[in-house]
């Protein structure tokens, strides 16, 4: 019995290796390959030197092309981890993306559009207190990135939900397996890698505390309520705010939005506020409305 605990742990270990390996390998590779490829054909180099490199390649290939490369690599990695999850794990999809029989819509729609609503009250504040937001419709490329938008951002905020808080969350429960410490775990992980984003670079190591304050939120949604709809529905509609509605010129997603913020860059109200008050009080909305009554058995198990 010992010799089949050590085997199959064993086993496990190197499906996970392998699993992540993959994804990776998907993402890093695979996935960057079209943007690799239109800058080595291209004439980069001829970009006024100083700019950072997002703003150069905006320059080279266009607002909307950049987009979609950035967003291809997720859509590449979504295929690549719902790939090993069947073949080499063998286990059913649905399993990784909620606990229920089967995926709850209105639970996503319903995070989507109440955190929707939200956005728009910041938006709706920033305009009458600010001079800094600009109107920038401009038909001819709003309509190309809303359709990438709205095809690929999904994808890759489901990505990113499926692989921490689904496959990393059952990856870790083993050696881990107090809950709170895995929804701290992943949720600094997912602060983490977003390390490498634009606005590191202008705001400073400090804004990676909005990213895990928001991952250990996210997490507590999975893990209070058993799925991943609605921290999926929130995460959703947050980066395609930030694509189509407001943008500006130094976050990851610099696109043609129907606003463009030309604010100091700065840790702002709208992300204090966010981590300290509202996705507090999200919570404790959902709660309500969900009828989370365990949450010291859930936290603790």
């Amino acid at each position: 019995m010992i010799e089949q605990a050590k085997s199959s742990s064993g086993n496990q270990l190197a499906s996970n290796v392998l699993t992540i390996s993959i994804v990776l390998l998907a993402y890093m590779f695979i996935g960057q390959l079209p943007l690799m490829l239109a800058i080595r054909f291209s004439d980069v180099e001829a970009v006024t030197y100083g700019e950072s490199s997002l703003q150069v390649y905006a320059q080279v290939f266009g607002k909307n092309t950049l987009l979609f490369y950035l967003l291809f690599p997720f859509l590449t990695a979504f295929i690549a981890l719902i790939v090993c999850m069947k073949y080499i794990h063998k286990k059913s999809i649905r399993s990784f993306f909620t606990e229920r029989k089967k995926f709850d819509l209105k639970r996503f729609f319903h995070a989507f559009l109440v955190w929707g609503i939200v956005l728009t009250l910041f938006l709706s504040v920033s305009l009458f207190s600010s001079s800094d937001l600009t109107w920038n419709f401009n038909w001819v490329s709003f309509f190309p990135l809303f359709a990438i938008a709205v095809i690929f951002i999904p994808i890759q905020t489901s990505f990113e939900e499926f692989f921490f808080r689904g496959f990393l969350f059952k990856l870790i429960k083993n050696p881990i397996q107090k809950s709170w410490l895995i929804v701290v775990f992943t949720g600094v992980v997912f602060g983490l890698m977003h390390g490498a984003n634009p606005e590191i670079e202008v705001l400073g190591y400090g804004i990676l505390i909005y990213y895990i304050v928001t991952g250990i939120f996210l997490g507590l949604l999975r893990l209070m309520d058993d799925g991943l709809e609605l921290s999926m529905g929130y995460h959703a509609i947050n980066n395609l705010f930030a694509a189509i509605v407001v943008s500006n010129e130094w976050q990851a997603f610099q696109t043609d939005a129907l606003f463009i913020d030309h604010a100091k860059p700065s840790f702002g109200w709208d992300a204090i506020l966010t981590i300290c008050c509202l996705q507090p009080l999200l919570l404790i909305y959902f709660a309500k409305k969900y009828r989370w009554t365990n949450w010291k058995a859930k936290l603790s198990h």
